[in-house]
Order: C-alpha cells, then sequence, then structure tokens
C-alpha cells in the first residue's frame, strides 16, 4: 500500500469533481472548486474521520469493498478503479467483477435525477445505486447481502419482496425474473455468480424450476408496473430504461402519466425521499 500516492490520488479526484457533477448545490459559502471531505465521505458511504485520515496518509488498510464505495463516490472510470486498487495494495479487480461499478457517466444521469425514482442495476438485479426518491417507492433495495443482493433472487426466497406488487402480477413478474436470468446464465455460464443464483434458486423455489425448465425468454416491451406502497396506496408506473452494454448495468426510471393519479402519489414520494437523505 502506497499511502502517500494513495493520499495523493484520492485528493486530486476529489478537487476534481464540482458538486453540479454529482448532484449537490453549490452554496454561496463554497470559495474553492471541487468537493469537501465530508461530501465525498457521503457519497461513499462512510466517515468523514475514516475518509479524512486516508488522505493525510494515517488511515488503515482499507478493504476492497471501501475502495469499491470510494471508487462510485468519486465517480471514476474503470482505469482509474483499477488504479485505486493498485495504490491501496490490493489486486485489479476481475472484468467479471466490475458490474458492481457504476459507469461515471450513468452516475452523472443519477446524481440528476434527485426527485425521481431511478436506480442502477446490473444484470443479477443486484441495485448499485438509488435516488432518495427511488428508495422511499422500493426501500433500500443497496443494504443487502450475499445472494440476496439479487432482487431476483428475493423474489423466489423473500415472501417480503412480493409485497410490493399486487397478487395478479405476481405470475408475470416471476416468470420476467427467470427470463432475464436465464439471459445473464447464458451469457456469464458455469461457474459465474449467475449460475450460483440459479442452482440456489433451483434448490430452494419449486416455482422458480419450473419456470427455469420452459426457458422464457425477455419480451421487447415493458408494461406498466403495478405497486402497493404501504403509504400512499396503488400506483401503475412506467419503467423506462438506459443501458450500458459494456458494464451490463441498465438505470431504470420510474415515470407516472402527468396529471394522473399515480403521478401525484410520485411527487408525495419525492418529498418522502427528500426526508430520507
Amino acid at each position: 500500500m502506497d499511502r502517500a500516492q494513495l493520499a495523493s490520488f484520492l485528493r486530486t479526484r476529489r478537487e476534481a469533481l464540482q458538486p453540479e457533477d454529482v448532484g449537490l448545490p453549490r452554496g454561496p459559502r463554497r470559495r474553492t472548486g471541487g468537493l469537501r471531505r465530508e461530501e465525498v465521505a457521503a457519497l461513499s458511504g462512510m466517515s468523514t474521520d475514516y475518509y479524512s485520515r486516508l488522505e493525510q496518509q494515517r488511515g488503515p488498510h482499507p478493504s476492497e469493498q471501501m475502495l469499491a464505495a470510494l471508487a462510485r463516490g468519486l465517480r471514476l472510470s474503470l482505469a482509474e478503479r483499477d488504479h485505486l486498487f493498485q495504490l491501496a495494495g490490493h489486486a485489479v479487480p476481475r472484468r467479471a467483477l466490475r458490474a458492481d461499478h457504476v459507469n461515471p457517466g450513468m452516475m452523472r444521469i443519477l446524481d440528476r435525477m434527485h426527485d425521481t425514482p431511478a436506480q442502477v442495476v446490473n444484470h443479477l438485479g443486484e441495485t448499485l445505486a438509488q435516488t432518495a426518491p427511488a428508495v422511499a417507492l422500493l426501500g433500500d433495495e443497496t443494504r443487502y447481502t450475499g445472494l440476496a443482493r439479487s432482487a431476483h433472487h428475493r423474489w423466489f426466497t423473500d415472501p417480503a419482496a412480493r409485497q410490493l406488487h399486487p397478487a395478479q402480477d405476481h405470475q408475470t413478474q416471476s416468470r420476467l425474473l427467470v427470463a432475464h436470468l436465464h439471459a445473464a446464465y447464458t451469457r456469464d455460464g458455469r461457474g459465474s455468480r449467475a449460475a450460483a443464483l440459479v442452482d440456489d434458486l433451483l434448490a430452494r423455489s419449486a416455482e422458480f424450476a419450473r419456470l427455469w425448465r420452459e426457458h422464457p425468454v425477455p419480451a421487447g416491451y415493458c408494461p406498466p408496473k403495478h405497486f402497493v406502497h404501504p403509504e400512499v396506496g396503488a400506483l401503475e408506473l412506467h419503467c423506462q430504461t438506459l443501458v450500458d452494454p459494456d458494464q451490463s448495468q441498465t438505470l431504470l426510471v420510474f415515470t407516472a402519466v402527468p396529471g394522473s393519479p399515480s403521478d401525484e402519489k410520485l411527487r408525495l414520494l419525492s418529498v418522502i425521499g427528500g426526508q430520507l437523505v
């Protein structure tokens, strides 16, 4: 671990980022360019003290998880992320594991959707980043660990995962999720994380096993999605997508027909989401 170079790299990348790049207001009292240390810490999900010590060359040896969080917080490119890992004395993550790293351009778009439910998910159904309104709508989907990180896995193993969707939509949703996982398994092959998900679900869910044998294929058209939210009730939303083929990630944006009851409820959720930050 090269503490001096790591500290210098973090500082230069922090100073290169502007508040507008990450969806933060500049404010009248900001005298210098770049982000403050506490802002980077918040974006990376760590304490200001922990991050400050890294920049001051006196911090602990950061884990791979901490480095991945810093890469997201600082909006690093994949090449910059690899360099960060090397400075910290870790091996460069394999290409297959980079599904956890959100494309900086995708993050910039997400940062500007502070009043809209939106989130970035990878091809395994793992949520990597969410706006506050998305947390208000769907809950914090980034908190899970292990196989439960995948929404596909939770759908077939955790009854609570289905509570946001009306019962009449469960069969359609199940088929759609199996189709997406089939595509991921076909692309990644045996020995992959997709294969681990499939093997576990085949052993634990008879419903999944039955649908898996049918080889469903994702449809090109995405019909409106229905939710039953515990605070605002029923919503009918449209889900628009922006795909990053290189990293197998998708930006999901939930919208409602303007002037509809669902639109009014989304506005209310936007306020709720703002209160969660």
